[in-house]
């Protein structure tokens, strides 16, 4: 009787599928154009099309299949962008209804996404936060105000870096060091002193050394490939264990970031740290709006889960691009001599380089543009989501569609660059091209209403701590460590064998 009924079930369905397709041909209506694209397979689409660089491996698939490409990842609708007319498209004419973001399950953990700027929904939450950060926080006169601090880092950064060379040599070694692990040192310091007005890693600090390991999971597993983004019915069964270590790590990450959030509360609350000018943490928790947009207050949990995601935006990408910046110098000595040159004849041999000194840096600027234009450190930046069905350059986007922009494919464009694949600083001698979200040619940072927020503290953060690596030390580097810029995948795209060289104080240097 069962096997009857079963028989029987499925025949209804599949004359009820026939008869829905013969109507649909019969109506006169045509199926609705989609970007080009390879065919998928049944159930999983293309997610096996993509391999362990997608970027890599979406912007070979562009002389066949053009600048939008359209995939089918599981169940999820894809459109990627990869030129620069493209993308001025998306951004220009399109950038409201593609302004929402799609969400890793992974980071749907203790609710991190509903706190999230970066990957919170378009809203009025969104809106409340965006314009904090933006007109509070992150202006040029905060970032002024924090000088300091970011000095505090570079120097103890390349002391520690000298020491370090120094025990290595008292140990009969060559004196390598890893430059990769003193780059997001600094950057971790750099945003703990901006969230938290302190050092979080350093012999002292037992607090901050948890902190940061408990954050280094977090990002290890943020950045692992999910399959269940893409087959939603395997979520329950977190078949890769990604949810149950974010869980855990994440939680003990809002654990300690809570514990420094209530101690800066009670200094506000009784009055033992009264400054006249309120850092970044001293702004949130005093916020407070009328509630007609977004919350009244912002809770506790959001505090938090800011915090974090400061730690994840300001400290891995930073740190990321100076390691590409140095392997580029090292892998072209002609251009490493060029911007020592410039640094010695603007700096000169008697003092260290500071913040204002980067506008008088042509060729470092340049330096910068050309590593950012060659390693973005967000390849396909952070995924958009179609809030409604849009036409977008003959095409037809349906709601919910995700969208990558690869901006990694439009750094090497023959058609925006010339001899793209070539470090060459020199191009943007001269050039009105920035990476402020206006030049769809080079767009590192995003455009339009999501473009990152942090973008004026990463450009003093990256050029500051740059200019000083080349001016404090002349260096030896490892050859093949230094020429390999084979890449690994994570949160964000790092070298995969990380940097190392050897420091030599330069003796014009005082």
């Amino acid at each position: 009787m069962e096997i009857t009924f079963s028989l029987l079930s499925w025949c209804s369905i599949f004359i009820l599928a026939a008869l829905l397709q013969l109507t649909w041909r019969h109506s006169g209506q045509k199926p609705k154009l989609r970007p080009p694209g390879p065919r998928g397979w049944p159930i999983i689409g293309n997610i096996l099309d993509l391999g362990t660089m997608p970027h890599q491996t979406l912007y070979k698939l562009r002389p066949k299949y053009g600048p939008v490409l359209w995939l089918k990842l599981g169940s999820m609708n894809t459109m990627v962008v990869q030129s620069a007319k493209a993308a001025e498209q998306l951004f220009k004419n399109h950038d409201l209804s593609f302004c929402d973001r799609k969400c890793p399950v992974a980071l749907t953990c203790h609710n991190y996404n509903q706190g999230s700027m970066a990957i919170g929904q378009y809203g009025g939450y969104w809106r409340v936060l965006r314009r904090l950060c933006s007109v509070e926080l992150l202006v040029n006169r905060r970032i002024n105000d924090t000088v300091p601090n970011r000095r505090k880092c570079v120097d103890a950064m390349t002391k520690y870096i000298h020491e370090a060379s120094d025990a290595a040599r008292a140990r009969g070694e060559p004196g390598v060091v890893n430059l990769a692990h003193f780059l997001f040192m600094m950057s971790f310091n750099v945003v703990g002193n901006l969230v938290f007005s302190r050092d979080l890693l350093e012999p002292q600090c037992k607090d901050g050394k948890e902190f940061f390991d408990a954050m280094d999971q977090v990002m290890k597993w943020a950045g692992t490939p999910n399959v269940a983004d893409f087959l939603p019915f395997l979520k329950w069964l977190d078949p890769q264990g990604v949810v149950t270590n974010m869980k855990e790590h994440m939680g003990k990450a809002i654990q300690i970031a809570s514990k420094f959030v209530k101690e800066r509360a009670e200094e506000l609350k009784f009055g033992s740290n009264q400054k006249a000018k309120k850092e970044f943490l001293d702004v949130l928790l005093a916020y407070e709006v009328d509630g007609r947009e977004g919350p009244e207050k912002i809770s506790d949990h959001n505090i938090n889960i800011i915090v974090l995601e400061m730690f994840f935006a300001g400290s891995e990408t930073t740190s990321g691009t100076i390691e590409w910046a140095l392997t580029e110098l090292f892998r072209k000595p002609e251009t490493m001599d060029k911007a020592k040159e410039e640094l010695s004849r603007v700096i000169g041999p008697n003092r260290k380089v500071e913040e204002s000194d980067i506008d008088n840096l042509p060729y470092l600027q340049a330096v910068v543009k050309e590593t950012l234009r060659l390693h973005p450190v967000i390849p396909l930046l952070l995924p958009r989501n179609a809030i409604e069905d849009t036409e977008y350059m003959g095409y037809h986007i349906p709601k919910d569609t995700q969208i990558f922009v690869n901006v990694w494919a439009i750094g090497r464009d023959p058609e925006s660059w010339d001899e793209p694949l070539c470090f060459k600083p020199q191009r943007f001698i001269g050039s009105n091209i920035e990476y402020k979200g206006h030049n769809f040619e080079l767009l590192p940072f995003g455009s339009g209403r999501r473009i990152c927020v942090g973008m004026s503290l990463a450009h003093r953060v990256v050029h500051l701590a740059l200019a000083s690596l080349l001016h404090t030390f002349d260096w030896d580097f490892v050859p093949e460590k230094a020429s390999d810029t084979r890449e690994r995948m994570g949160i964000t795209v790092r070298k995969l064998v990380p940097l190392e060289a050897t420091p030599k104080k330069r003796k014009i240097y005082v």
